[in-house]
């Protein structure tokens, strides 16, 4: 169970350091950290507040955060600016800087935030969410982070001769203002990383809106492979295929430990259709669903008829693995046709007769299709769902009862909704709630943004918005229902559409904390406090609202196998792009919640060079492979046999070096990333060149001059050990030894030692295990456990390490989860080895490789003990 928001202790509402160190200030038109300018040409109607002079601590804020920000506030201050005259919608320069390398983040979708470099503030992208300068001259870095003040949130824009724009706005004509002593922050460290724990803990004291995630539990999943459902079947998802889908893996030795049933299960249709209260039909690919609205709160039809036992019996319904690929290849075909009609309508084309044949033709085909689909249904039976015989043992429950019947290993069971329901919102007149239309209106500010099908639908329909007085109860019905079917959790998406339907319900900041407010307490009363995976969710509007209780999210946009623009590129660059996403995304997010870099399809082209990027990103591990479609060879250098995967014990980072750079599109920059195992640290080398986002086009695209091999370096001193308090010391090691998972190779470094050069060709990778050296008995043998290599986070499988002394001997003592091939460095050859108490021979070489075989232990829950006497 997740914390709850109990008040503590009451605490002073003073907030002030000790130290009289002055850090900023603003005079003659510059603004300064310790005399060093960050911003020139600052307007006369912009003001700068010391942190303590703004912030009033409440009293439900934890005592040790509050100290902690307290003995930190003479580094940060607020930033604000007032006008003459009042607005829902206002901008303001906050001065000009030039010639200093930053890093930002912006949302370039609605849902969706990356990453942008530059040096200057004209360079900075419309919706930046943050900035961080880089200040050599003292050391440091700054981050001015746009924020709340009151009814307005803000983000940043660039402006004209390097000046930095500052947009507040309410979402409300109806809400104004002209004036904010806080809508910015700025802080400065001398360590990035910590520069972001700082910052936002400062920021969580001072909104007291939202929670860290180091206040909150993450979810049970957290450390579990899963398999989701939307790449297999995308709308056409139903019981049988879920089910065989499922048992695959199983059957494979790679048990799911947890399940997302994506779009496709939920009770929708069109303001169109004939019945209110019927199901929309023939359904298959994304973005077909975008303007249906919930009509019931519960499952559609296709669940609602799943009679219990169907899939347990000796004559359980077949299923054919090619049918979903037919009705998704057909119904692609169907949107191509559409997509040229709407595109010969553009050029001006009047006789559209020749579109309209090949789509008729399509729809019959695809129809066929669907209609010879019934031989695999769980129920024959009438469709009465009203009689208590058929609610007793129909339905969601029934289906999730036996799932677990079936697959003892599956602990949850997730489902998708949208944050208003469906992506149309909840039909009026169908449900208890009241429920009214609401147009969409997009912010200005996203007037740079890319184009995106999911917004043109929205606006296109509207949403059908549950009363934000009616929130609770809305979420509340629909979650308690689910409960009670089984359901642990849901994966909740299309979060950002709030600020499009604001307009009457006091702006964006106010319709979002009622919502916010009515699913966080569903969320503590219906799925223990933790079962909410956050999505479509990137914006600071969320983050600053949302995540009292939320405490894991995506840090990506959407896995896309293929560029759905054409270029047939897109099928190897695009994965880059989304490693980018997630690496950058989590400097900030991780503050808030456990980041999930999203799943990927184990048999695609880059599979690998995803799988890689996962092993080692700290978050779950689950895949949307279609049914029939694995790569389980490389699924296994995951995912243990029980369905647990060998977790890092920290969230990836971008490496100091990758901060300031461009690992998209500068044609010599990998991305490398960071994390720490108990015993070790490991990193990730990732050439992601090859594409990034157009500034002219507006729009995330290929740059085919830049996907080839590029040089890069490692050093064991590029792990940030100090930014997890367990593995500070293993920071302090006076050598290391370092693995290469890809190569097979063992290398020996000291923290003096030059960096490893390598080679990386496009789209591929190297993890790197670091693991400190342990010297041994009074000849000083060198020892460094590895750990599995068959697995791509290698020292991720060490669970327990000890070094022991006797009369004559020395000894390490490993514990070791998974089977497969042991690794450590030895500078010398044991003179013994033991394996869960019995001596067993190992392979020992000159090079220092010392390795032997662990089996795979079920009644041990997989851990081997391993000593190794010398």
């Amino acid at each position: 169970m997740a914390p709850p928001n109990i008040p503590v202790n009451p605490v002073p509402n003073v907030i002030r350091s000790e130290s009289s160190e002055k850090y900023f200030d603003l005079s003659d038109g510059k603004f300064n950290v310790k005399g060093v300018p960050l911003l020139s040409e600052v307007p006369s109607n912009v003001t700068f507040s010391p942190f303590y002079s703004i912030c009033q601590s409440s009293s439900d804020v934890p005592t040790h955060l509050l100290s902690r920000v307290s003995a930190l506030s003479h580094k940060a201050g607020f930033l604000g600016f007032n006008k003459e005259s009042s607005s829902d919608k206002l901008i303001n320069s906050l001065g000009k800087f030039d010639n200093r390398d930053f890093l930002s983040i912006f949302r370039f979708k609605t849902w969706w935030s990356t990453m942008w470099v530059g040096n200057s503030g004209s360079d900075l992208q419309m919706e930046t969410q943050w900035v961080l300068l880089n200040v050599p001259e003292i050391n440091s870095y700054v981050i001015i982070i746009p924020i709340i003040d009151g009814s307005f949130r803000s983000a940043f824009q660039p402006g004209t001769d390097g000046h930095v724009m500052i947009f507040a706005e309410s979402g409300s004509t109806q809400v104004k203002a002209s004036k904010f002593d806080a809508i910015a922050y700025v802080h400065v460290s001398d360590n990035p990383y910590t520069l972001m724990k700082e910052a936002y803990s400062a920021l969580r004291v001072h909104l007291n809106t939202f929670r860290l995630l180091e206040e909150k539990s993450a979810p049970n999943l957290v450390d579990k492979f899963g398999w989701c459902t939307w790449d297999a079947f995308y709308l056409t998802v139903e019981p049988v295929g879920v089910s065989h889908g499922v048992n695959e893996f199983v059957e494979a030795g790679v048990p799911p430990r947890f399940l997302i049933i994506d779009d496709g299960w939920q009770s929708i249709n069109f303001d169109d259709d004939e019945n209110p209260n019927e199901d929309a039909k023939n359904l298959v690919i994304g973005g077909t669903q975008m303007t249906a609205r919930l009509h019931r709160l519960e499952e559609c039809d296709k669940f609602k008829n799943y009679k219990g036992g169907s899939l347990l019996g000796p004559h359980a319904p077949s299923f054919d693995p090619k049918r979903p690929k037919m009705l998704i290849s057909k119904a692609i075909e169907l949107e191509n046709v559409e997509k040229a009609r709407d595109k010969a309508i553009q050029s001006g084309v009047t006789d559209l007769s020749e579109f309209q044949k090949q789509m008729q033709k399509h729809k019959q085909e695809l129809d066929m299709i669907i209609g010879g689909g019934e031989e695999g249904s769980v129920s024959k039976e009438g469709s009465c769902r009203s009689c208590s015989c058929k609610a007793k043992n129909y339905g969601m429950k029934s289906f999730t009862c036996d799932l677990r019947t079936k697959f003892k290993n599956l602990d949850d069971i997730y489902v998708w909704h949208a944050l208003c329901g469906a992506w149309g919102g909840v039909k009026p007149g169908t449900t208890h709630l009241n429920s009214k239309i609401i147009p969409c209106k997009v912010s200005p500010g996203l007037d740079g943004s890319m184009s995106d099908l999911a917004v043109v639908k929205l606006v296109e329909g509207g949403i059908g918005l549950v009363h934000p007085d009616q929130a609770g109860d809305f979420y509340n019905s629909m979650h308690s229902y689910l409960s009670e079917a089984g359901i642990t959790g849901v994966k909740v998406d299309v979060i950002h559409t709030l600020e499009y339907v604001s307009e009457e319900f006091g702006g964006r900041v106010e319709l979002a904390k009622a919502y916010y407010k009515g699913l966080t307490s569903s969320l503590v009363k219906n799925f223990n406090g933790t079962g909410l995976i956050a999505s479509m969710q990137q914006c600071n509007d969320f983050f600053f609202l949302g995540t009292k209780q939320i405490s894991i999210g995506r840090v990506g946009d959407d896995f896309w196998f293929q560029d759905p623009n054409g270029d047939p590129m897109g099928v190897y660059w695009l994965q880059g792009v989304h490693m980018i996403h997630c690496a950058y995304n989590s400097m900030w997010m991780g503050q808030f919640i456990q980041p999930d870099w999203d799943m990927f399809q184990s048999d695609h082209l880059c599979a690998k060079f995803h799988a890689g990027s996962r092993a080692i990103c700290g978050g779950p591990v689950y895949i949307s492979d279609s049914v029939g479609g694995h790569n389980f060879d490389l699924i296994r250098q995951l995912v243990y046999p029980d369905g647990t995967i060998p977790k890092c014990q920290h969230f990836a980072l971008p490496t100091r070096d990758c901060l300031f750079k461009n690992p998209l599109f500068d044609s010599k920059t990998a991305l490398k990333i960071w994390n720490v195992n108990k015993f070790g640290g490991v990193m990730g080398a990732f050439n992601c060149q090859g594409a990034g986002w157009d500034l002219k086009e507006k729009r995330i695209k290929g740059y085919s001059q830049c996907y080839k091999e590029i040089l890069y370096s490692v050093h064991v001193s590029e792990i940030e050990w100090d930014q997890k308090m367990e593995a500070a010391h293993l920071g302090k090691a006076e050598e290391y030894v370092v693995y290469l998972n890809q190569a097979n190779e063992l290398f020996q470094m000291t923290p003096k030692s030059d960096p490893i050069q390598m080679v990386i060709q496009p789209s591929s990778f190297e993890i790197f295990s670091v693991v400190p050296v342990q010297k041994l008995g009074s000849n000083n043998t060198k020892f460094a456990p590895i750990g599995l290599t068959n697995m791509f986070n290698s020292g991720g499988t060490i669970q327990e390490l000890e070094y022991t002394s006797g009369m004559e001997s020395y000894k390490a003592k490993i514990k070791v989860k998974g089977g497969g091939n042991f690794l450590a460095y030895s500078s010398q050859s044991p003179k013994k080895c033991c394996l869960n108490g019995a001596v067993v021979t190992f392979e020992w070489s000159a090079s220092g490789k010392l390795s032997l075989n662990l089996p795979w232990v079920e009644e041990a829950a997989g851990i081997s003990d391993v000593v190794l006497v010398f």
